[in-house]
């Protein structure tokens, strides 16, 4: 390194903020010599005076009163079923035998967690035995018909 060459370390109290960088902020409302009067706000009007409520479309009939109202209500205690036709029985179930829940979960008839139910459309000359499903009235006499039964457990 050169003798003529000289380097300087920078410290901690050196460091300055670039120039133009820190500014005062502007203090409005606070006489007529600097931003004083209408602080910024123009001269009549409502934004003048104070802020408008969120949702104020300026006397238009806002959004929240064109929109329909909601009617009726929903029960969270409602039981909704998954319902399985005789004829789909038959086609997963061709020999007939015990079907339970789990059963026609594993075969993709039904998804697992959910209450399920048999309806009658369709016909069966096979006997099932249904564990642990509910069952429609005209289901259950033509399971039955054909020498099956149904135990709702």
């Amino acid at each position: 390194m050169a003798d003529s060459e000289e380097t300087t370390i920078i410290r901690m109290h050196d460091l300055r903020p670039a120039p133009g960088a820190k500014r005062d902020r502007i203090r409005v409302g606070r006489g007529e010599g600097s931003k004083g009067k209408t602080s910024g706000r123009g001269m009549k009007g409502t934004k003048a005076r104070y802020q408008v409520r969120p949702g104020f479309e300026g006397g238009q009939l806002p959004l929240y009163m064109r929109l329909p109202k909601l009617r009726g209500f929903k029960s969270p205690f409602k039981k909704e079923y998954q319902v399985v036709n005789i004829d789909a029985l038959v086609t997963l179930f061709p020999q007939g035998g015990e079907v339970t829940v789990a059963d026609l979960v594993a075969k993709g008839a039904v998804r697992a967690n959910k209450p399920v139910k048999v309806l009658g459309e369709g016909e069966t000359s096979v006997a099932f035995t249904l564990k642990g499903v509910k069952v429609s009235a005209s289901a259950k006499s033509k399971i039955e018909a054909a020498g099956g039964s149904v135990s709702e457990e």
